[in-house]
């Protein structure tokens, strides 16, 4: 369905049942999978046939979903995860291992920064923070011989930084490593970064393409325009032979396009198992069938709020890359002419305690660890997701005491205005 607008591929993508098939695509919940004989099993297990034995490998439900996921990205090959979270530490650690290096934007969700800075680090894997908006010659100064990707967010959660791809793209090629882009804010109705340069996309899935706090889960998708073999050397869990798999060597067993999503699943999956249930799956594509239809409604809630915000005196300050006073607004155009998010960043005059009585007075509005659905919700990162960074740490990633993340559903933007404004009174 490739030559098909995003628009019919959320809703039809990955599936085309047959004559008296089910229209909807069928839940297989199954854990395994029936064959005749040993050495038909053995053909899937040495890679040699495609098929299902196994569901913490793969499983048609969840195969189904991600293919439309990858259809909407534009790639060759992708797959769903457990969370957000796991499709961040796959696309890394697919790659990499103890002694590598990554180069990553500073202002990424907390949760992936904790990943990046203390868990991935405990397992030998160093990371370099940089300022999205450093300059080309301070981007390459943060390689090292060692450097394996970039890693950065199309809409950084919650700092609302815009990530210039193309600029990343360029640093990351010249150095012979992909470019991993989290574009779950964006979503690929908004934003398709392998159209800009990037080679990996990942996404919580959890936020817009459910959107409504239903399931877990994450996606990786691969362009497919990456080639490894290049760097054999960089990249050898793909380009030498794998010993866990009678010796097979992905790229050349299942080519550029296929060779990183294949071993992310028979080698990570396998052995980590961070799937995601074929229950969970199914409830994320009646999400994408509206994605369309959602993300449209949420960048225009989003504008309205930040414009009323913008014009409230007792507000110090707001974030939005729709805003032309904004300094990403020109980024936004270039990478998300359709609109950017409904997530809208802004701070109380009367710092942390302002912002916190500002949330209690919220009526429509529920504080929630949560963002990106059809329920509008709001959080104080600096005490819930980013409270295990330090004030230099919030700082550097964007993140800043008095800061409320707004989350705009699909509600009517008047009353959401004026819940707005009644809490403001409150304080």
């Amino acid at each position: 369905m490739s030559s098909y607008k995003n628009g019919t591929i959320c809703v039809q993508g990955g599936y085309t049942p047959g004559n008296g098939e089910p229209r909807q695509i069928p839940i297989i919940q199954s854990t395994t999978f029936k064959y005749a004989t040993s050495e038909e099993m053995g053909k899937l297990f040495d890679l040699e046939a495609s098929g299902y034995f196994y569901s913490r490998l793969q499983n048609p439900t969840c195969d189904t979903v991600a293919a439309k996921i990858c259809e909407l990205e534009g790639g060759t090959a992708a797959m769903l995860t457990s969370s957000g979270q796991a499709a961040s530490f796959f696309s890394i650690f697919n790659i990499a291992s103890a002694g590598d290096h990554i180069v990553s934007s500073s202002t990424i969700y907390g949760g992936t920064y904790n990943l990046f800075a203390v868990t991935m680090k405990k397992m030998g894997i160093e990371f370099t923070f940089i300022d999205p908006d450093c300059s080309k010659e301070e981007l390459d100064a943060a390689f090292k011989p060692n450097t394996k990707a970039v890693f950065g967010e199309t809409i950084a959660n919650p700092a609302l930084t815009v990530l210039d791809i193309e600029k990343f793209a360029n640093a990351a090629h010249s150095h012979g490593v992909p470019l991993i882009v989290d574009n779950t804010f964006a979503t690929p109705v908004n934003c398709r970064p392998f159209e800009w340069g990037a080679d990996i996309v990942t996404h919580s899935t959890t936020k817009y393409m459910d959107g409504h706090a239903s399931a877990v889960g994450g996606c990786i998708v691969d362009s497919g325009n990456f080639d490894w073999t290049r760097y054999p050397k960089k990249f050898p869990g793909l380009c030498t032979p794998d010993d866990s798999y009678h010796g097979v060597t992905y790229t050349e067993r299942f080519g550029i396009a296929g060779a990183y999503i294949t071993k992310a699943t028979v080698q990570l999956m396998r052995d980590l198992g961070c799937v995601q249930s074929p229950q969970s799956a199914y409830l994320l594509n009646l999400g994408l069938e509206s994605l369309h239809v959602r993300m449209q409604r949420h960048c225009e809630n989003g504008l309205a709020v930040a414009k009323a915000l913008e014009a409230d005196d007792r507000v110090a300050w707001v974030n939005y890359p729709g805003l032309e006073s904004n300094k990403y607004y020109a980024l936004a155009k270039k990478y998300m002419p359709s609109g950017s998010c409904g997530v809208v960043s802004f701070g109380v005059k009367g710092g942390r305690k302002a912002a916190e009585a500002f949330m209690k007075g919220l009526k429509i509005a529920a504080i929630e660890t949560h963002v990106a659905d059809a329920r509008t919700c709001c959080l104080h990162p600096a005490s819930s997701t980013h409270r295990q960074m330090n004030d230099a740490e919030l700082k550097e990633a964007g993140v800043y005491p008095d800061l409320v993340r707004f989350s705009c559903g699909i509600e009517d933007a008047e009353d959401l205005i004026a819940d707005i404004k009644q809490a403001l009174d409150n304080i």
